[in-house]
């Protein structure tokens, strides 16, 4: 059976998804899972792959368009195959050939009061009033003629190359994305801090004790950030209250552990995700975390490599910064924000001492969890920094 190749969505409130490149061309051979097309969202620039073996046709879409979520933009059929005219509809697929599914966004709400008639999405309709657009006076390139984000900030920018120098300029796609999430987040999420300084000694150690293995085996640098993965996630086995969300009239606690591992990028900040994190050994944690890094900074994310975090690790240390606090990815329960570790003067054991030391930020969704349970869930995070072998064993 034929199957359509689609505008997928990738991420929340995403109406549309520019298409970046075929990796493939019109009569050639595909095979199921191998990337065949690259495309871009507010987030980032993401591989799509085969949704089925045969051979690409109808290709519908050039390079460059902007697609809506769900907009058939080619088929892959098997040898003699004909391309369905109409419905039913291809396996796992959207709208047969021709047809354009309207995003939820737009379904939900895509015209104005009847005295205007302008199809409009909502985001677009936000974006509009707050840049003073006034809507009548655009042409809308989504579906049936809707006017989405795209248009609304097209207008926007293109007012922001005439502004004299001083004036605020329109942000990329991606810090924009950054800060509307950011600014959700923070408006919506009741965030608390939890602050702790460990000894970071024995964090360090571990890993000139187990680094050359793990260079050995894989040829890959075992980085600090790799270690607090590991131990994180065993951590969250007993703390399953922080890798949780909240389900708007409850809460919704993960059966799996997905670490977000936040990485700087040329336009922003990503998270990848080490999925299923506490049943890796260190070895496939830093073969992960460094497959993502690479994809990261080529732009070449996976749409998966993107989903279903569950808790998030962002580390500066390697910036030199001491501390902070970093705002909650929704819809998740909590954030660990990593300063560097530095040699400071300390009291053990009755004795002024100098040890490498580094502070650990918890934010949390007061929410899903309270004080209590998020203290217990930082002590146990401090003790396994302090005796990480016993955790990794």
């Amino acid at each position: 059976m034929a199957v359509s190749v689609v505008m997928p969505a990738l991420e929340m409130a995403q109406e549309s998804g520019k298409l970046i490149a075929w990796r493939k061309k019109e009569g050639e051979s595909v095979t199921k899972g191998e990337p065949l097309l690259d495309i871009e969202t507010d987030k980032a620039v993401l591989e799509v792959e085969a949704p089925a073996d045969g051979i690409l046709t109808s290709v519908s879409v050039a390079e460059g368009a902007v697609v809506p979520v769900g907009q058939t933009m080619a088929w892959i059929v098997r040898p003699g195959e004909c391309v369905p005219e109409s419905s039913p509809k291809a396996i796992g697929t959207s709208p047969p050939a021709g047809t354009i599914a309207l995003t939820p966004a737009l379904q939900a709400e895509t015209s104005l009061p009847p005295a205007t008639g302008t199809r409009i999405s909502p985001k677009a309709r936000r974006l509009a009033r707050e840049h003073g657009v006034d809507i009548t006076q655009l042409r809308g390139s989504g579906p049936e003629g809707a006017i989405v984000a795209e248009d609304v900030l097209a207008l926007v920018e293109s007012r922001g190359a005439g502004k004299p120098p001083g004036s605020a300029a329109p942000l990329d796609s991606v810090a924009r994305l950054m800060a509307e999430r950011t600014t959700q987040s923070w408006t919506t999420i009741p965030h608390f801090f939890l602050v702790r300084d460990v000894d970071a000694a024995a964090l360090v150690q571990a890993r000139a004790k187990l680094a050359p293995a793990v260079e050995r085996n894989s040829q890959l640098h075992l980085t600090h950030t790799d270690l607090l993965v590991a131990l994180v996630a065993r951590v969250l086995l007993c703390h399953p209250q922080l890798n949780a969300s909240w389900a708007g009239d409850g809460i919704r606690i993960h059966p799996d552990i997905n670490i977000g591992v936040a990485m700087a990028v040329e336009h922003g900040v990503v998270a990848p995700v080490i999925a299923n994190a506490a049943r890796l050994v260190l070895g496939e944690i830093t073969a992960h975390r460094a497959r993502l890094q690479e994809r990261a900074k080529a732009g070449r994310l996976h749409p998966s490599d993107l989903r279903d975090a569950t808790f998030t690790i962002s580390n500066l240390g390697m910036y030199d910064v001491d501390a902070f606090s970093a705002v909650i990815p929704a819809p998740q329960a909590g954030i660990l924000a990593v300063g560097r570790i530095a040699d400071r003067v300390v009291a053990a054991e009755g004795q002024v001492v100098i040890r490498p030391t580094m502070t650990l930020t918890l934010s949390c969704d007061h929410r899903v969890v309270d004080g209590a349970r998020a203290a217990l869930f930082l002590q146990d995070l401090a003790s396994a920094v302090t005796e990480p072998e016993k955790w990794l064993g």
